[in-house]
């Protein structure tokens, strides 16, 4: 649910108040340059992340109510393999964060 209006500054802004961003990174479509409708908010602390989740979860930024759950950190360029977890279990292998419209688009 990024609105293609949103930048990294616009991101930072918003998620800066729950701590720490480290990075940010939105995804673009490599032919027309434009937002996928999804990016990433990397915090110093996980619990920092974790509050940003649960206060932005499926609110609105610029636009459509975002969508926000955790990514997997990567390891020497490849997927990190975890087991599934409870619902009610917060990750500790990842302080980032991808949001998105889950469309791919």
């Amino acid at each position: 649910g990024l609105s293609w209006s949103a930048n990294e500054k616009s991101l930072k802004d918003a998620f800066s108040s729950f701590g720490e961003v480290t990075k940010v990174r939105i995804a673009y479509d490599r032919d027309i340059g434009r937002s996928t409708g999804f990016g990433f908010v990397s915090f110093t602390e996980e619990d920092e992340a974790a509050s940003a989740k649960d206060a932005m979860d499926e609110k609105a930024l610029q636009g459509p109510p975002l969508r926000i759950s955790f990514a997997l950190d990567r390891v020497h360029g490849g997927p990190v393999v975890v087991p599934r977890l409870s619902t009610h279990v917060t990750p500790h292998y990842t302080r980032s964060r991808c949001f998105g419209n889950g469309s791919g688009q």
